[in-house]
């Protein structure tokens, strides 16, 4: 069986910044650090970090007062902020740079007096932090065909936003759906689905031209992830999803020449390497790497922890969410 690996797959600058800040805040501050919601979607990862004295809850009033909290990598809301102040807990906020580039993005539309059309999935925690970062109303569009039932008149000064971890290709055909039918209308075309999601989509399908099935290590909360696996079907490539070579079902490989992987923005590498033990124990294997582009991107880390930097602060200071 050949294996090709897709490049670059696995983790993005966003998911090495926000690990290595709960890593720290352990270190630095000792355990317990509480985190809100899974620092990542990925539940290795979260494991890994419970191990070392990490405490993963889903809202606010479940950290004791006055405790070490981290923020998600996915963002969250003004009001969980206020939350967070009125316990006096000194945040850590793991926000993806790239995420809070959006919240800035979307304030400053509403500030203009702009309606505000986010692009993304419902229930999504970077959705739900983002709707929750501007005053006022926001309205979430899935996909081109919400366009049409959007409550907003056509005349309107209308403004989009969109989530970080979609399909290039959805998010464009949504805008143009926007644009054909709002006048005055402004946003970052795709630019906001992140670096780490284009080059992955685009390495996905540079592999589905060369392989007979994909798996896509990642979990199944995964938004980017999830979109990888939609990509390999679009390019008419049977594609799977799985998190880790447990849950490789034989039958996927059987009969199939080249087999193709990538994993997605949260994955570790470590998964991925378990899914090929898993193909070896099904034969010999013949394992390669696609030529791709090798991503040099880091964000910086919180001051707190950096060096000789002091206990996280009381208030959530915005230029940590975003600064490169």
């Amino acid at each position: 069986m050949q294996v090709v690996l897709a490049e670059p797959r696995g983790f993005c600058a966003g998911v090495v910044r926000a690990i290595e800040i709960v890593e720290r805040a352990l270190e630095k501050f000792g355990a317990p650090v509480y985190v809100r919601h899974e620092i990542v979607h990925n539940r290795h990862v979260v494991q890994a970090l419970r191990s070392k004295g990490a405490r993963f809850v889903d809202e606010v009033d479940q950290i004791p007062v006055g405790a070490v909290t981290v923020f998600s990598a996915h963002g969250v809301s003004m009001a969980v902020e206020q939350q967070a102040r009125a316990r006096h807990l000194p945040i850590l906020d793991a926000t993806c740079p790239l995420v809070g580039k959006v919240h800035v993005q979307a304030r400053r539309f509403v500030a203009e007096g702009r309606a505000l059309v986010l692009i993304g999935h419902a229930g999504h925690a970077e959705v739900e932090g983002t709707m929750g970062q501007v005053t006022g109303t926001v309205f979430l569009v899935q996909s081109a065909v919400d366009v049409a039932d959007l409550p907003i008149a056509r005349d309107t000064a209308v403004a989009y936003v969109t989530q970080t971890t979609l399909s290039v290709e959805d998010t464009r055909a949504t805008i143009e759906a926007l644009k054909a039918r709002f006048a005055d209308l402004v946003g970052p075309e795709t630019n906001d689905i992140c670096y780490a999601t284009q080059n992955r989509q685009s390495a996905l399908r540079q592999l589905a031209r060369q392989v007979d099935v994909i798996l896509v290590v990642g979990a199944r909360n995964s938004s980017n992830s999830n979109r990888l696996a939609e990509i390999g079907l679009e390019e008419g490539v049977p594609s799977y999803l799985l998190a880790d070579g447990d849950e490789l079902d034989p039958d996927w490989v059987r009969g199939r020449k080249v087999v193709g992987i990538t994993a997605g923005a949260s994955a570790p590498e470590a998964q991925v390497q378990d899914v090929i033990a898993a193909l070896r124990r099904l034969g010999p294997v013949d394992l390669s790497t696609l030529p791709g582009l090798q991503e040099k991107v880091e964000f910086r880390l919180p001051a707190e922890l950096v060096g000789d930097g002091g206990a996280p602060s009381l208030s959530r200071p915005r230029s940590l969410s975003h600064s490169l």
